[in-house]
């Protein structure tokens, strides 16, 4: 395995929920279209920039207002349940982890008297003072957490306002007022790793790209070499050899979940290695990963939201995407607290296959087009993880 990482500070993905009664495949579908509309559809009645407040100090800058409602209210009082939603370091935008979660606020509105302030906030050091902000304000009935990155500073603010409720993405924090999500990154990442080496191994040619069967190799890039993506990493390294126990994989490291030029110079220099496909962890960096896939006449493995429908000017190169259901986390949540009923989620929750929570879905140019072998191999491949047949590398939270 070639292992080419550069440093970083800490971010990441992972957290499950599941909204009863949703088909998965429609929202994930759905989340295509409304995540590539964000800038033009907006949250907060400010045009949807991709901030709904000047997100600086975490000030709701008028988009999550109620007539002075302390926002603990909603639902059935026919108050308007207000909702804030504080981004991960990639932001909004991302076409994966960020937008994801917002769509489930967005998709729980159309059902619910519910106002949500966007918050985009990129700097983990303002985290602590914008939590606080929002919380002071006494606005919000919920604030949504994107990523583990809020950890530490929730710990404090969890204590501090033990009133207001909190859902943590990725993590979670042992407070009565937090609903931590994790979703099973490894599970999923594992099903992109088959994928991956079932293809590498077949020969595929596609609208200029194609494989080179003779030559079992495959790639990753991640964002912050840290424990949550060493997750993805591992399982997705595990799933390959269990296609294909000669597989070679090779590795590299971003140091961010933003820059998409260093993430492409990676992914070339896999490709250029003899890599067939290439999987990202890496927010929107991953942009990157399949502009490179492109350029390099070869294939890419998304993650989180479907990339071949959020990103369609590279659905020509994207096979599959390892896939979460963070909107149905978020709705899920959002419709407790709309409905009084945060109790219901509050704590920690854990979902991955079992709970059809996570999955690897082929990409909408490759629907019908892959050899037998690739439903064949996803298939056994879940069941034997759900089974406890299959031992994944490392757990939901990541790799310790």
């Amino acid at each position: 395995m070639t292992d080419e990482r550069n440093s970083g500070d800490e971010s990441g993905t992972s957290t499950e929920g599941v909204a009863k009664g949703v088909d998965r495949r429609t929202l994930l579908k759905s989340s295509g279209a409304l995540v590539g509309g964000l800038a033009l559809a907006g949250c907060s009645g400010d045009g949807g920039d991709g901030g709904g407040t000047d997100g600086g100090d975490g000030s709701d800058g008028g988009g999550g207002q109620s007539d002075g409602s302390d926002g603990t209210t909603a639902g059935g009082g026919g108050e308007t349940t207000n909702i804030a939603i504080v981004s991960s370091p990639a932001g909004f935008d991302d076409n994966a982890f960020n937008d994801l979660a917002l769509q489930g606020l967005q998709t729980a509105a159309e059902e619910y008297d519910i106002e949500i302030n966007q918050v985009e906030e990129t700097e983990q050091a303002q985290y602590q003072t914008t939590q606080a902000n929002l919380a002071q304000s006494g606005d919000y009935a919920l604030i949504v957490l994107v990523s583990y990155n809020h950890t530490e500073a929730l710990q404090q603010n969890a204590q501090d306002y033990p009133d207001q409720n909190w859902m943590l993405i990725n993590d979670h924090v042992e407070q009565p007022n937090v609903a931590g999500y994790t979703w099973a990154n490894h599970q999923m990442s594992y099903l992109a790793g088959v994928l991956a080496g079932t293809m590498t191994t077949q020969e595929l040619s596609h609208e200029g790209s194609s494989t080179d069967p003779g030559t079992p190799q495959i790639g990753f890039v991640g964002g912050v070499d840290g424990s949550l993506i060493n997750a993805f990493e591992r399982a997705y390294v595990a799933g390959a050899e269990w296609v294909n126990s000669d597989v070679s994989v090779n590795v590299g490291y971003i140091g961010n979940y933003t820059d998409t030029s260093t993430a492409a110079d990676i992914a070339s220099s896999q490709y250029d290695d003899g890599a067939d496909i290439v999987y990202h962890a890496a927010a929107a960096a991953g942009r990157g990963v399949f502009q490179a896939a492109q350029d390099n006449g070869r294939f890419a493995v998304g993650v989180d939201a479907d990339q071949s429908q959020t990103l369609p000017d590279f659905q020509d190169v994207i096979l599959g995407s390892a896939v979460k259901y963070i909107n149905e986390g978020t709705y899920e949540v959002a419709a407790a607290v709309a409905e009084g009923n945060f109790q219901s989620v509050s704590g920690p929750n854990t979902l991955g296959l079992e709970d059809e929570a996570v999955d690897c879905v082929i990409g909408q140019a490759f629907e019908g087009q892959l050899p037998d072998a690739v439903s064949q191999n996803l298939a056994e491949a879940k069941q034997g993880i759900i089974s406890g047949d299959i031992t994944v590398p490392c757990t939901a939270s990541g790799c310790n």
